[in-house]
C-alpha cells in the first residue's frame, strides 16, 4: 500500500486560504508562515483551486506573486508546491536539460520512475510549457547510450502486466551476455529489455539472471558499466524492485554526500508527497537508521527547514 504524507484538507475553503496568501505575500513583511501552514496542507488539486481564486480575487498570479516575494530554496519549495505533478516534471527536466550544466541525475531519477501514463502526460506539459519537444531536447542535451535510455524511457512504451515466463530466462541471458560482451549491439539489447519489458517480466528476468550468474544484476552492471549510463541502468532495476526504496537511497545520498544538494531534496519531496513519501520515511529509516525528518532538520535551517519538514510530515519519534 503506497501512501503520501499529504492529503486533502478537510473543510477546505479556497477562497479564504486565497485572501490569507494574499494578505501575507502583500504585508510589509511576507509572512511566511502562513504560506508554509497553507500550501504544504493542502494536496495538490486545492492547491490549483487556491490559485484560481487569487487570481479571481487579485487579478494576479499566484506563482508570480510567490517567486517576487520570496528567495533561495524556500521559493523553490514554495513555488514547486504550485504545480499540477506533469507541470512540476516538465519543469524539472526543462532546467536538467537547459541548466548551464545537464543535470543528469535529474533526468534519471524522473525517467526511471515514471509509469507510462506519467511520462505521457509529462511530455505533453513539456510541449504546452516550453513549446518544444522532450525527446528533441534530450537527443541533443545527451550523448551516447545514456541518450538512447533515456529516449526509449521517454516514449513511455513499457507493456504492462504481461508476463512471460517462457522468454524471462532468454532475456536473462541477454542480460548477463550483455555484461560479459559490452559491445554497443549489447548495450543496445541491455536498455531495450530494461526499458520495455512489463515490470512483473523484469522480476522474473530478475530472477532468471540470478540463478544464471549467480550475482544480482545491479552487481553485475555496476562492474561491467560506468558513468551516467551505468547510473541510470542501475536507477531503472531500483525503480522496479521497489520505488521509495530508491528515493529513500537518492534522498540519503542527497542529504549526506553533496553537502545536501538541495534541488535533488526539494524535488523528490514535492514529486512524491502524495504519491508514496510515507513509504519512502519508512525506507529510509529501516536503511539508515536516523528518520528522513531527523537528518532534514539537522541539515536545513529556517523557513525552508519548516516547509520540508511539513512536507515530510514528521513523528514525534522521528526528531
Amino acid at each position: 500500500q503506497t501512501q503520501g504524507t499529504i492529503f486533502p484538507a478537510p473543510n477546505f475553503n479556497p477562497v479564504m486560504d486565497a485572501q490569507l496568501l494574499g494578505e501575507a505575500l502583500q504585508g510589509i513583511s511576507c509572512e511566511k508562515d502562513v504560506l508554509i501552514d497553507i500550501l504544504t496542507q493542502r494536496c495538490n488539486a486545492q492547491r490549483l483551486f487556491i490559485a484560481e481564486a487569487y487570481r479571481d480575487m487579485y487579478s494576479r498570479d499566484l506563482i508570480t506573486d510567490l517567486k517576487e516575494n520570496l528567495s533561495h530554496h524556500f521559493k523553490e519549495v514554495m513555488v514547486g508546491l504550485m504545480y499540477p505533478p506533469a507541470s512540476y516534471d516538465a519543469h524539472e527536466l526543462w532546467h536538467a536539460l537547459k541548466g548551464v550544466d545537464t543535470e543528469e541525475k535529474c533526468l534519471i531519477d524522473i525517467l526511471a520512475s515514471r509509469s507510462n501514463m506519467e511520462i505521457f502526460q509529462m511530455k505533453e506539459a513539456y510541449l504546452m510549457q516550453y513549446n518544444t519537444d522532450l525527446q528533441q531536447d534530450i537527443d541533443s542535451e545527451t550523448s551516447g547510450h545514456f541518450r538512447d535510455t533515456l529516449m526509449n524511457l521517454a516514449q513511455g512504451t513499457r507493456m504492462e502486466g504481461y508476463v512471460d515466463p517462457s522468454t524471462a530466462a532468454q532475456d536473462a541471458m541477454i542480460l548477463w551476455e550483455a555484461c560479459q560482451q559490452k559491445t554497443g549491439e549489447h548495450k543496445n539489447m541491455l536498455q531495450m529489455i530494461l526499458c520495455n519489458r512489463s515490470q512483473q517480466q523484469l522480476w522474473m528476468v530478475f530472477q532468471e539472471f540470478q540463478n544464471i550468474s549467480g550475482q544480482d544484476i545491479v552487481d553485475a552492471i555496476n562492474e561491467c558499466y560506468d558513468g551516467y549510463f551505468q547510473e541510470l541502468l542501475v536507477a531503472i532495476v531500483l525503480c522496479i524492485r521497489d520505488k521509495p526504496s530508491y528515493f529513500a537511497y537518492r534522498l540519503y545520498n542527497a542529504i549526506h554526500d553533496f553537502g545536501f544538494h538541495n534541488k535533488t531534496v526539494i524535488r523528490i519531496l514535492i514529486a512524491r508527497s502524495e504519491i508514496d513519501l510515507m513509504n519512502i520515511r519508512q525506507r529510509y529509516k529501516e536503511r539508515y537508521g536516523k528518520s528522513l525528518f531527523h537528518d532534514i532538520k539537522h541539515f536545513a535551517s529556517g523557513h525552508y527547514k519548516r516547509a520540508l519538514l511539513a512536507i515530510c510530515a514528521g513523528d514525534a519519534e522521528d526528531i
